[in-house]
């Protein structure tokens, strides 16, 4: 018991200082990946929407190809795709060897792909379920399409999108262990690491798993705050 404390504490021989980079980094990594895949999920929904065949048939394969892939070969094929084409760049210019991407950035890359295809369905929801008499009205007035959007689309889609959005958030949270399978010293890799050094592998997991509880629910919390926020002068059924 003695020896647990002594090894997730900060004083010498202890790993809570490398365990909390570590949970810092995932949860820098969770939210970069989270908001770009917010970026790629509100275009995704805008082409489902938007009545072009096209587009929509382009958001839709999108949706259901990394909706149905594992998400660790999305990060393998992102990673070493990514990694032969820089590679053979730079090879064009003169380098040696093979050059991997960086592992955050592809990291934070993969996680957005992956989230962007959940969120775009969320999006896409949340925009049905707006009443359709709203947005006549607003066509109406002769409101342009941008002031539209700003004051008549987005508040109501956030309120009805914001339940499924925390969803996606804690796949992304999960998700960011999978990252660690391209060098990205992040909780989980550090959990195994602190694992194999001490051989103690059931004390630093179960540390990892409360610092995950932890983000997940903090994160939570705020989720069913913004969640609350949205729904202020609503009545309720």
């Amino acid at each position: 018991m003695l020896d647990g404390v002594r090894l997730l504490g900060f004083g010498d021989g202890g790993w809570a200082e490398a365990l909390l980079g570590a949970a810092l980094i995932t949860l820098l990594l969770s939210i970069a990946g989270f908001m770009l895949g917010s970026v790629i999920g509100a275009l995704a929904a805008a082409a489902r929407v938007s009545g072009s065949r096209s587009l929509g048939l382009l958001a839709d394969a999108y949706s259901t190809v990394f909706r149905g892939v594992p998400d660790l070969l999305t990060i393998y094929l992102l990673y070493f795709g990514g990694s032969m084409a820089l590679t053979a760049v730079g090879h064009w210019f003169g380098a040696q060897g093979f050059l991997g991407l960086p592992a955050f950035a592809t990291g934070t890359t993969a996680i957005g792909i992956i989230s962007g295809a959940y969120q775009a369905e969320v999006f896409r929801g949340a925009y049905i379920a707006i009443d359709r008499g709203q947005i006549e009205a607003a066509r109406a007035y002769g409101m342009p399409p941008a002031l539209m959007l700003r004051r008549v689309i987005a508040p109501q889609l956030m309120r009805h999108a914001i339940p499924g959005l925390g969803n996606v958030w804690q796949l992304v949270l999960k998700d960011s262990a999978l990252i660690s399978v391209i060098g990205l010293v992040e909780l989980m890799r550090q959990a195994q690491i602190g694992a194999g050094s001490t051989r103690e592998p059931f004390l630093f997991y179960m540390a990892a798993a409360a610092l995950y509880l932890a983000i997940a629910s903090t994160t939570g919390l705020l989720f069913k705050r913004a969640e609350r926020r949205a729904l202020r002068g609503i009545r309720g059924v």
